[in-house]
């Protein structure tokens, strides 16, 4: 690792800085790292912020822009005066080279490369350290996944639990039952919780046959539903991600034997993790368990018609701050490490009869691997 090095951007906006900083803000800062852990962490940020990030920030010390002028003078726009503050502080430290991580505004970058400073991008740094949670951050993230089965388990027996009239439309309370209705019921259902949502996946039918249609419309009995929540807790901003599948009704046989596979593929790619493992090695595991059940995987091709059914996706990726986070499980995904996040979520898809997904989430151990999950995973939740 080169010293020193930079990050900067907006923390609200910016996890990975957040992570670094361990301070939440939605203006530029700047973070500087002068050589390893135990030695000197500089935060620069507005001065209106100074007293807070000295008390909760993992800097030893903390500057505002105006700490680091140039002689011609701060810009008038906040994020360039703190691009130029940064520059002048290693002018000022006669440093000729920083290094800095892959999510750096170009603005910074640029306002080093004006004053005379090389620029090297360290394209891993931040993300084995993001990658390796804690046992703190573990403890978040499961208590955010398990507030969303909370709300899974209320969303499925909601649904189960409605009255189709004559044309197999669900109502309940004597109203349509619609996907907008139910994601509307999540929402208000997590911010009791104390969690905020981006929108979740309510997709009946032929609509989820498209993997990340969020769904829209009536919903109906007989047809399989995908409800995909994927909540963040906002006191810690740790998020949770988990779908499941319902089914009002009769179950179609064609549909049985889609969540029958996609259970098997997640129970097969679940078995092969553990640290050291790649990410295309579980992809793998699924893609056999799939193939052997006698689905496809990939998108369709140009003359396919509606029975064409695959999964068309990976097998599951990183979370923590983000719902989506590193590593992949997918095709070319790295070895997991102790302390990877992951969710287990594979999939079938079939324009004639709908989408069948299921998702847990796993912690990564030396030896396997800890399921935060525990919620049932049936197409009956009645």
């Amino acid at each position: 690792m080169s010293y020193p090095r930079m990050m900067a951007g907006v923390p609200a906006l910016n996890a990975g800085l957040y992570r670094t900083a361990g301070f939440l803000v939605g203006d530029p800062v700047v973070w500087i790292e002068l050589g390893p852990p135990g030695d000197e962490r500089h935060f620069i940020l507005r001065d209106i912020e100074l007293d807070r990030a000295r008390k909760l920030s993992r800097a030893t010390h903390c500057w505002c822009p105006n700490d680091f002028s140039p002689s011609t003078g701060l810009s008038g726009d906040r994020e360039t005066a703190t691009a130029q503050s940064a520059a002048e502080f290693f002018v000022r430290r006669r440093c000729l080279e920083v290094t800095v991580d892959r999510s750096i505004p170009m603005i910074f970058a640029h306002a080093l490369l004006e004053r005379g400073i090389k620029v090297v991008c360290d394209t891993e740094w931040g993300l084995i350290e993001r990658r390796q949670k804690s046992a703190d951050e573990i403890e978040k993230i499961a208590f955010a996944q398990k507030q969303t089965e909370v709300v899974m388990e209320r969303a499925c027996r909601f649904i189960a639990k409605s009255t189709p009239n004559a044309s197999g439309v669900l109502h309940a309370d004597g109203e349509v039952l619609t996907a907008e209705r139910i994601q509307s019921l999540i929402d208000v259902w997590l911010l009791e919780l104390g969690f905020s949502s981006p929108g979740s996946i309510v997709a009946c039918g032929p609509i989820g046959a498209d993997c990340h249609d969020h769904g829209h419309g009536p919903l109906l009995t007989g047809q399989p539903i995908i409800v995909d929540i994927f909540p963040r807790d906002k006191k810690t901003l740790y998020n949770g991600d988990c779908t499941r599948t319902v089914v009002h009704g009769d179950i179609h046989p064609k549909v049985k034997q889609m969540h029958a596979a996609v259970a098997k593929a997640k129970a097969a790619a679940c078995k092969v993790i553990r640290a050291g493992i790649s990410g295309d090695q579980v992809h793998q595991a699924t893609i056999a368990s799939i193939t052997s059940d006698g689905f496809k995987m990939g998108l369709p091709p140009a003359d396919a018609d509606d029975n064409y059914t695959a999964m068309t996706h990976g097998t599951g990726h990183g979370l923590g701050l983000e719902v989506h986070e590193p590593p992949l499980l997918a095709i070319g995904g790295p070895a997991l490490l102790v302390g990877d996040v992951v969710t287990v979520e594979p999939g079938l898809y079939c324009k004639a009869v709908g989408g069948v997904r299921l998702e847990d989430m796993v912690v990564v151990t030396e030896d396997g691997h800890t399921n935060l999950n525990s919620l049932y995973e049936g197409l009956d939740w009645t």
